[in-house]
C-alpha cells in the first residue's frame, strides 16, 4: 500500500521551494501526496508557483490551509517571519483537516520554521502519524539550531565549540540570536525544543558536502539526543513547463562566459550599495546576468529598474553590452544549469548553494543575514567558491566597486577553484547514482513511510 505523505511549507520562497521539490520527490516514489498550502502567502512569487506546480503536478492533491493573520505591533516587523507565527498559532485549525483526508496519512513533513507545531499535533487524539521536519539549511546551521535551548552565548568569545560537532566563529551567528526577546530567536529556540519529538529530519544536503557535520549529528554522540538526520540532496529540479525569458540573451553567450548575479528572493539593497555592485561588474570586463530586488516582499515591488540603478549606470550598461539587468522572478535552476554561467555571485542562501553545488559551479559569496555565513563555511571549505568575509553583513558597510571587481576577476578566471567546484558537482552526481549515500537514504525514508501505512 502506498503511504499517504502531507507537506506544510512555511513562508518565503526559501522555504516554499525546498517543499516542492521533496513532494515531486516522494510522488514519483510511489507516494500519495498532499500539499497544505497556508493561505494567504506572503508574495506573489509564491502564488504564482504554486498555482504552476499543481498545474505541472495534478497528481500532488492541494489543500489550503486558511491561516489567523497575526498583528503585529511592529509595523516594520519582517513578514515572513509573522507568518511563520501565524501558521504556528494557527496549528489547533490543522487536525480536522489532516483527519478529513484519504487515505488516512502516514505522515506529516513539517517546515523547521514551524516545527513547534509538533508539540500541539503529536498528542492530539484524532491523529496517529509520524511526524518528520524538513530542514531548509545546511547541516551546519541546523546543528547550531538544535542547541539553542541549551547555549550561552557571550559576544566576548571567538570560538564555539558544541559537543560531537565542528566548531564556528561566533561572528558567523546572525545577530539577531543575540536579543532573546527577537522573533527570529524566540522562534528558533521553541522549534529547536519539538525537534526530539520527530521521527526524522530530512535535509537538502548531502553526506560528502557536509560529512563532518552529517556523521556527529548521527553518532548520537552530540550533547542532546536527535532524532535521525537524513540528507537526500541535492534536491532535484521539479517539471515546470514555464519558460526563463533570460535564456535567450545567455543563448548568445560562449561557454562559462558569464557571472551570475543574484541575492535570493527577500535581500533589499540601498541604492548605494547596488551602484557599486553595478560599477564594480561593469570594471571586471566579465559578462554578467543580474536579478536585482529592492524590496523583501515582492507585492510592493513598484521601483523601475532605471530608479534602482541609476539612469547613467544603466545606459552604461546598456551601451557596452557587458550584461543585461532583470528585476523579476527567474528559474535560476536553468540559469545554473545553461552552459554560458561560469560563476554565480550569491547571498549565499541553501537552495542557492545546492543548486550550484549540483552543478559544479563556482560561487562568490556574499553573506547578508541569517544562516549564510554558516552556509560559505561550507561552500569554502568544499571548495566551492570564495567568501570575502570582510564584508560583513549587508548594511554594516559599502562594499566598494573595487573590490566586487577583484573578487569577481578572481571568480571567473581562477583554474584552480573551477576545477574544485567541478569536482563538488561530480561527488552531488555520484550522491544520486544507485547506491550513493542520498539515493540510499531516499530508500529508507520511503520504507519507513511504507512501514507505517501497515503498522495503523
Amino acid at each position: 500500500m502506498e503511504p499517504h505523505i502531507a507537506l506544510l511549507p512555511s513562508a518565503g520562497m526559501g522555504h516554499l521551494m525546498p517543499f516542492l521539490r521533496l513532494a515531486a520527490m516522494l510522488a514519483s516514489r510511489n507516494c500519495k501526496v498532499t500539499l497544505l498550502t497556508a493561505q494567504p502567502t506572503v508574495s506573489a512569487a509564491e502564488s504564482k508557483h504554486l498555482n504552476s506546480f499543481f498545474s505541472a503536478h495534478p497528481h500532488i492533491q492541494r489543500l489550503d490551509f486558511q491561516v489567523v493573520p497575526l498583528q503585529s505591533s511592529n509595523p516594520h516587523g519582517d513578514p515572513f517571519f509573522l507568518q511563520f507565527e501565524a501558521i504556528i498559532r494557527s496549528v489547533h485549525l490543522l487536525p480536522p483537516l489532516l483527519s478529513s483526508l484519504s487515505p488516512p496519512i502516514s505522515a506529516l513533513f513539517l517546515d523547521i520554521a514551524a516545527a513547534t507545531c509538533v508539540d500541539q499535533l503529536a498528542d492530539h487524539p484524532s491523529l496517529s502519524i509520524s511526524y518528520y521536519i524538513l530542514s531548509t539549511t545546511s547541516a551546519r546551521f541546523f546543528s547550531l539550531i538544535t542547541h539553542l535551548p541549551h547555549l550561552t552565548l557571550e559576544s566576548s568569545c571567538v570560538n564555539l565549540k558544541l559537543h560531537g560537532l565542528p566548531s564556528f566563529s561566533i561572528s558567523n551567528i546572525p545577530p539577531p540570536i543575540f536579543n532573546p526577546q527577537n522573533l527570529f530567536t524566540t522562534q528558533m529556540i521553541s522549534n529547536a525544543r519539538a525537534i526530539s519529538r520527530v521521527k526524522g529530519v530530512v535535509s537538502n544536503t548531502f553526506h560528502w558536502f557536509e560529512a563532518e557535520t552529517i556523521e556527529p549529528l548521527n553518532s548520537g554522540k552530540t550533547s542532546i539526543t536527535l532524532p535521525q538526520f537524513l540528507p537526500i540532496g541535492p534536491f532535484k529540479h521539479y517539471e515546470d513547463p514555464g519558460k526563463c525569458s533570460s535564456l535567450s540573451w545567455l543563448d548568445e553567450q560562449p561557454a562559462k562566459s558569464v557571472v551570475y548575479v543574484s541575492f535570493g528572493s527577500r535581500t533589499a539593497m540601498s541604492k548605494d550599495q547596488i551602484k557599486e555592485i553595478g560599477e564594480g561588474l561593469l570594471k571586471s570586463k566579465q559578462k554578467f546576468l543580474w536579478v536585482l530586488k529592492s524590496v523583501k516582499v515582492d507585492k510592493a515591488e513598484e521601483t523601475e529598474l532605471k530608479e534602482l540603478v541609476g539612469h547613467s549606470l544603466l545606459e552604461k550598461i546598456e551601451e557596452k553590452k557587458q550584461g543585461i539587468v532583470v528585476k523579476e522572478w527567474v528559474k535560476q535552476e536553468e540559469i545554473l544549469t545553461h552552459h554560458a554561467i561560469g560563476g554565480f555571485f550569491s547571498h549565499c542562501g541553501w537552495n542557492s548553494t545546492m543548486e550550484a553545488a549540483q552543478r559544479g559551479v563556482p560561487m562568490l559569496a556574499w553573506t547578508l543575514n541569517g544562516d549564510q555565513r554558516f552556509n560559505a563555511e561550507v561552500v569554502e571549505k568544499a571548495g566551492l567558491g570564495l567568501w570575502p568575509k570582510h564584508w560583513g553583513w549587508l548594511g554594516e558597510r559599502l562594499v566598494k566597486s573595487e573590490e566586487i571587481e577583484e573578487k569577481i576577476e578572481e571568480l571567473m578566471q581562477d583554474h584552480k577553484l573551477r576545477s574544485m567546484a567541478q569536482k563538488v558537482g561530480e561527488e552531488a552526481k555520484r550522491a544520486w547514482e544507485i547506491g550513493g549515500t542520498s539515493e540510499k537514504v531516499v530508500g529508507q525514508l520511503i520504507e519507513m513511510l511504507k512501514l507505517k501505512v501497515w503498522n495503523v
